[in-house]
């Protein structure tokens, strides 16, 4: 049995309007006409689903159940138009992040953002070793997550986490120097772990690089160096190891959404505000950094 949806909608606007006249009025029909449709709807279920007097009228027992399964179905159809009514929003996001920042949940984001907004064309770069800060300004990036010690007043603050020393769980070094593996100059891990040692008489040696994470886990978690990363992004298999050889300490750094001058678009609030959301933001903080991207999309 097959229940035409503009039947179901006039049954549950009577009922919750309190009657066929103000009914018509929210459907913008005449009182006959939505008479005629509640008619055609019991004569399609086969019984009555409404008691009618000159005054008032009450649900039959089976109009009750009728009611709860047609606010379902209303519910599901409304869902599904919403789900994929055509969005406004066009364009091209230009959208950098560093490579352990999102991790996994970086596939979710740019899938969810798809679904949502299928005119907008994403340009993802996902990197470590480039100046995401530098590409912001010179245009060649809309938004981007960035990692700097402190954070700047025009900046949405996602996460903040300390620096630490990690080495395999098997680690043992080798002999008197440190061996470390860091991707390039560029990298400020590499820039806050060479500023700290520098600071220090520990002798150190790079034995490993790689432009990627996936290098550099490799051959931590082989054995063959220690590396700087946050406590965040410790793996299984992983430990601290500043105590057991003298190593400074290291500071804290934040994770920061920036937009530039393409960042203002419709397209571009969208999916900023859609980082926020997935950045697993403390309660306290998300209102916070959402208020400052509204802030920086209002410019």
């Amino acid at each position: 049995m097959h229940f035409d949806p503009a039947l179901l909608r006039a049954f549950v606007t009577v009922k919750e309007a309190g009657g066929f006249t103000r009914a018509a009025e929210r459907l913008h029909l005449t009182q006959s006409a939505v008479s005629h449709q509640i008619r055609r709807l019991e004569e399609q279920v086969g019984r009555p689903l409404l008691h009618r007097t000159t005054r008032r009228f009450t649900l039959t027992e089976d109009g009750e159940d009728f009611l709860r399964y047609a606010q379902q179905i209303l519910q599901g159809f409304d869902a599904l138009s919403r789900r994929f009514l055509p969005s406004p929003v066009a364009g091209v996001v230009r959208f950098g992040v560093p490579e352990t920042f999102m991790g996994e949940r970086l596939p979710s984001l740019l899938c969810r953002f798809a679904r949502s907004y299928p005119a907008v064309r994403l340009d993802v770069s996902v990197t470590s070793i480039l100046d995401l800060r530098a590409m912001v300004d010179s245009g060649d990036l809309d938004l981007a997550v960035v990692i700097s010690e402190q954070k700047h007043d025009d900046e949405a603050l996602l996460r903040r986490s300390r620096l630490v020393w990690a080495a395999a769980d098997t680690f043992r070094m080798p002999g008197a120097s440190l061996p470390l593996a860091f991707m390039p100059p560029t990298c400020i891990y590499r820039d806050m772990a060479v500023r700290a040692l520098s600071d220090t008489t520990i002798d150190w040696h790079i034995i490993f690089s790689s432009p990627g994470w996936l290098g550099i886990r490799a051959a931590v978690l082989a054995g063959l160096a220690a590396t700087v990363l946050t406590r965040d992004e410790l793996e299984p298999g992983m430990k601290i190891i500043g105590g057991d050889y003298g190593l400074p300490s290291l500071p804290n750094v934040g994770f920061s959404l920036i937009c530039g001058d393409g960042g203002h678009t419709p397209a571009a609030r969208e999916f900023g505000r859609l980082v926020l959301d997935m950045a697993e933001l403390p309660p306290h903080a998300s209102a916070k950094t959402v208020a400052t991207l509204r802030r920086a999309s209002r410019r």
